[in-house]
């Protein structure tokens, strides 16, 4: 049982298999019958030439997506294209600047009213390639087919057994009936020695002919047959001057060898004798470096206190500005003035409520006076 169930699974793999590759070859076969029907068409003349943008397509182009803003541009303009021929010859064409939307529901609504069904989303044709494309621009080849009374022809069916007698005949070779060829001469070579041919005229002939069977080979500045003998003479030289020039460069190189032997022995030499002056050196070198590394903080200090004396100086000319803003307003005589304006207006306006005052209390007085009298004359 279990040995079943795997069989059905593989047989089930195998199919489905089957069937991805089978639609995968479909679309090719889609990509060729859209070519042929566009070439049935002339799109090379009557659509490429229309725009520099435009441009022919090979059989594969819209089989996959590769560049999808072309291709979806080439779809648009394609399909475009089509419907004038088809169905409205003053359909615009598609412009790069165009909404995508807008110009795929303007195709999709020309195949509605021929009654073709749309059984995919829109959104597949924003991709410029794919089975959904050429569906939808082998709909509009047949179309404009149709409307330019354009037909392919069918292709003949050869019958086998045709095709089987061809081939047994082709094998018998060719028949020859001898007796239906002339009869020999019986003096053959008087044929050959006695020629019935103007002279004349195979001199004109040989003339005409002559110059047509002249072969001129160009020569070609990139072919080395032309070359070899330079490379030849070249090579020749070569060996000359080697063999003239390596016995000096022999002895060069043992002059340098012997003199780069005496620079070293001499460098070990020097390095012996200035091994107390280089130990020398590195010391004042090392003193050389703390001496910076001195200077430098000493340098890190004196700019803080620069800094600090720069803000004193800043807070010193600032009291200034106020010593000298206050001296100005002691030495102006304007405030003082208003100052005993305003100390007279006081003292007059203290007279004035002193005698309010005093009338006040009077009136109270009498008041007071009036309501004792009334009271001792009513008990």
């Amino acid at each position: 049982m279990e040995e079943n169930e795997d069989g059905k699974k593989i047989a089930n793999q195998c199919d489905e298999n089957e069937t991805i590759c089978s639609q995968q070859y479909n679309v090719y076969i889609f990509g060729d019958e859209l070519n042929d029907k566009l070439k049935l068409l002339n799109y090379e003349e009557n659509y490429a030439n229309l725009d520099m943008s435009y441009r022919t397509i090979s059989r594969e182009y819209f089989v996959r997506s590769t560049n999808v803003g072309e291709q979806f541009f080439i779809f648009t303009t394609l399909s475009a294209w089509l419907i004038r021929i088809s169905v409205d010859p003053k359909f615009a064409f598609p412009r790069e600047s165009d909404d995508p939307n807008g110009v795929i529901s303007n195709i999709l609504n020309v195949l509605r009213s021929k009654n073709i069904s749309i059984d995919f989303s829109p959104n597949k044709l924003k991709s410029g390639a794919g089975v959904q494309c050429l569906y939808v621009l082998n709909k509009l080849a047949d179309l404009a087919l149709i409307a330019t009374e354009i037909t392919a022809e069918e292709f003949e069916e050869i019958d086998q057994q045709q095709q089987i007698d061809i081939a047994d005949d082709e094998d018998h070779g060719i028949d020859i009936d001898l007796q239906a060829l002339p009869l020999v001469a019986e003096q053959p070579l008087e044929s050959i020695l006695k020629s019935d041919t103007d002279v004349t005229s195979w001199k004109a002939e040989v003339e005409r002919a002559a110059p047509q069977l002249k072969i001129i080979i160009r020569q070609d500045a990139k072919d080395w047959r032309n070359h070899l003998e330079q490379m030849q003479t070249l090579q020749t030289v070569l060996k000359e001057l080697l063999n003239s020039a390596q016995p000096l460069l022999k002895g060069l190189a043992s002059d340098l060898s012997s003199t780069m032997e005496r620079i070293a022995i001499r460098e070990n030499h020097l390095n012996n004798e200035l091994q107390a002056a280089m130990t020398k050196f590195r010391a004042a070198k090392d003193n050389l470096a703390e001496a910076n590394e001195k200077y430098k903080t000493i340098g890190t200090g004196i700019a803080e206190r620069t800094a600090k004396l720069q803000r004193v100086c800043d807070e010193l000319e600032q009291v200034k500005q106020q010593i000298e803003e206050t001296s100005s307003r002691n030495n102006d005589g304007a405030p003082m003035l208003r100052l005993k304006q305003a100390l007279q207006k006081m003292e007059s306006e203290i007279v004035k409520m002193n005698v309010q005052i005093s009338v006040m209390q009077q009136s109270i007085l009498q008041s007071q006076l009036k309501n004792r009298a009334a009271f001792n004359a009513y008990f």
